[in-house]
């Protein structure tokens, strides 16, 4: 009979030389049957790597969002499942499983990212199921459509939807622009028409080819590029024609400018939805393009009144007012030109940014902190999982670094952990693995 020592090698031998589970098998446990995953720790990187393309929506039990999320995934799934490439649905409780949400940096609930060969994206589009479905049939398709008819096109912008821009190359190689696609792939729509009449060149309004042509279909907005081609010059072109000429702010606008480095001429109007506000976008537009290293934006102070506040603004300030904000805490106001009044605003305008641009500014820092909890948030349920996750980790190696007990060594039946045990069992293999 073998020593107890030597049983649990032994077993221990057999369990790490038993082969692990082939690929079939690991998808066996996984059923493409338009069912909503429920993921953990124990099977998320398995389901990543069994799945082409796997929608992960990171959500948490008490959150409202995501309740009212759900059943839209649930109506979604069904329909994604029979596509000829296949989108599976998962979700995954980020509260619970906090080692997950810190892996994949989420820090706010519901947060939806596509996994495309494992590799995650952030999903920023619509949530409705039918739209869901819609946006993501596109976004498994090429990183660049090829369009060779008219018709091709017209279908190719219905598909595509209003949520993102839209990018055709008009004779344009699709060689010039798959890198660039690749990269900007979930921000935008990517495409190159092969074959197409001159009724579609009037239509988009451009004269010659090559022509790239970016639409924003949900602001009625486009525009026309004939290069240079460089890279350097599209990458640019592109990066500007991500956001609309003017970005009404909210809280999901807001989001989008993160990753733009451009300053941010803010303008604040009393409401947003008012025929003079209207009519100011529309200057706003105007000087928008031609000053296309700047983002423009406005927001209402009746619809966001803690975001307008944040500039300094009241009730008892003349609106609209103008400022040139940083994305982050510094803003500027420029001297004699806050305000813009209601006659001849298209000059007040162009008056704003010739200061801005002479540095006739006074520099100003964001005291509200109304706008310092929103912008925070999106950082702190991040940073709280981390900071538990390296509490945890450090607890660990404590209570592995603790000497077992006389107690649990003169008892080895009592409840002890795998590694206590076999140290009860076994106390000279301590020593052997420390030499």
């Amino acid at each position: 009979m073998l020593p107890p020592c030597s049983i649990w090698i032994f077993g221990f031998l057999l369990l790490f030389l038993s082969p692990s589970p082939s690929a079939a098998e690991q998808n066996q446990q996984f059923a493409v049957d338009g069912k909503v995953l429920e993921l953990d720790e124990s099977n998320f990187e398995a389901a990543i790597s069994t799945f082409d393309y796997i929608f992960v929506d990171f959500y948490a039990p008490w959150c409202g969002h995501c309740k009212r999320l759900s059943p839209e995934l649930d109506k979604a799934s069904v329909n994604l499942a029979v596509l000829k490439q296949p989108v599976v649905i998962a979700k995954v409780d980020a509260d619970k499983y906090s080692r997950l949400a810190s892996k994949y940096e989420i820090d706010g609930f519901p947060t939806l990212k596509i996994f495309m060969h494992g590799v995650p994206t952030d999903y920023y589009g619509p949530r409705k199921a039918d739209l869901l479905v819609r946006f993501l049939k596109k976004f498994v398709a090429s990183d660049v459509a090829i369009l060779n008819s008219d018709s091709a096109i017209s279908e190719f912008i219905e598909e595509a939807g209003k949520n993102f821009p839209i990018f055709i190359g008009f004779g344009l190689s699709e060689s010039v622009i798959s890198h660039l696609a690749v990269k900007y792939k979930k921000n935008a729509w990517f495409s190159v028409a092969k074959d197409f009449s001159d009724k579609t060149m009037e239509f988009y309004d451009f004269d010659k080819v090559p022509a790239l042509v970016a639409l924003h279909l949900s602001y009625n907005e486009q525009s026309i590029f004939y290069g240079p081609f460089e890279e350097k010059f599209l990458e640019d072109y592109i990066k500007q024609s991500l956001l609309p000429l003017v970005l009404p702010i909210n809280q999901d606008s807001l989001k989008s400018l993160k990753d733009d480095k451009r300053k941010i001429v803010l303008t604040i109007v009393e409401d947003e939805n008012d025929e003079r506000s209207k009519g100011l976008v529309k200057l706003l537009k105007a000087a928008a393009s031609a000053n296309r290293d700047l983002v423009f934006a406005f927001v209402g102070f009746k619809q966001w009144q803690d975001f307008a506040e944040s500039f300094d603004v009241s009730k008892k300030i003349n609106l609209p007012m103008m400022i040139v904000w940083d994305g982050d805490e510094e803003y500027f106001s420029v001297i004699g030109s806050d305000s813009v009044e209601d006659e001849d605003q298209g000059s007040q305008i162009t008056r704003f940014l010739k200061g801005y641009r002479e540095g006739s500014v006074i520099q100003k820092h964001i005291t509200s902190d109304a706008y310092k909890a929103f912008r925070n948030s999106m950082y702190m349920i991040g940073a709280l999982i981390l900071v538990l996750v390296v509490i945890l980790v450090v607890t660990i190696m404590q209570s592995v670094k603790e000497e077992p007990s006389k107690e649990h060594v003169d008892h080895p039946g009592s409840s002890t952990s795998p590694s206590e045990a076999r140290e009860a069992l076994c106390p000279g293999d301590k020593e052997e693995k420390i030499d």
